[in-house]
């Protein structure tokens, strides 16, 4: 992307007062061996975090790292080593005004359900949870359901980062279809089967008075499902639906 078009693209955003936030390319793996890999990763992150700045957002999304064949445990242990790295880059560059933010997966053999996640934002404050709950229903193969479900969910964030970082949660909401390794495709609300439903995680945002930003990733009914979680939270907490 050019400046002038990311520079464009800001402008139009604010126009209609609307946060902006990026995704950061999917090639993104900070469990590699591989130092190149490593450093490439890095680099993405960076180019992101740049145009992001032009545009004036304020948060830029990324996939961690896969586990691979080495086991869990080890992927872990690598990802918060070039999670620090990653870090260092990020204060020698100046772009510590922006949060990065480590996102929950939907496929079981992807690091990031929501213990790894907090455990990686624990690296520093410039780390922020991206909470896929589409994603981690995937990775659990359903099992998201209850209110009691969600609020388990928000509550170990709590009790891990604080109140001050999960207030300000980065969400992503989706049905997503999955099968024996997770997450396979995203949905539209009308969808019956997979889930998971946003009423329960809307009343866990309001139980914990929480101010977080929800973005929906419905697949191609990303504006009609967004005003009707909208619509939702707005019944739940009896604010009037403009």
């Amino acid at each position: 992307m050019r400046s002038d078009t990311a520079k464009a693209i800001g402008a139009r955003f604010r126009e209609f007062n609307i946060a902006l936030s990026v995704h950061a390319p999917y090639f993104i793996n900070f469990a590699s061996t591989e130092r190149e890999r490593i450093d490439a990763s890095v680099g993405y992150i960076l180019e992101s975090a740049l145009k992001l700045r032009e545009m004036g957002g304020a948060r830029v999304v990324f996939h961690a790292a896969f586990a691979g064949g080495e086991g869990r445990e080890k992927a872990m242990r690598r990802t918060t080593e070039n999670m620090k790295k990653l870090a260092e880059s990020i204060y020698r560059a100046g772009l510590n005004d922006i949060l990065y933010c480590p996102e929950t997966m939907g496929k079981t053999n992807q690091i990031g359900d929501h213990t790894e996640i907090a455990e990686l934002c624990k690296i520093d404050r410039i780390f922020l949870p991206a909470i896929d709950f589409g994603h981690l229903n995937a990775r659990t193969f359903g099992g998201l359901k209850t209110e009691r479900d969600y609020d388990g969910i928000v509550s170990y964030l709590l009790s891990e980062l604080g109140r001050e970082r999960v207030n300000s949660l980065h969400i992503h909401f989706a049905k997503i279809e999955y099968g024996k390794s997770g997450e396979i495709r995203h949905l539209t609300f009308a969808d019956t089967k997979y889930g998971p439903e946003f009423a329960p995680l809307a009343k866990v945002i309001e139980k914990h008075k929480l101010s977080p930003v929800v973005i929906c990733e419905s697949e191609g009914t990303q504006a009609e499902d967004a005003l009707e979680m909208k619509r939702i939270y707005h019944t739940i907490t009896n604010i009037g639906v403009e």
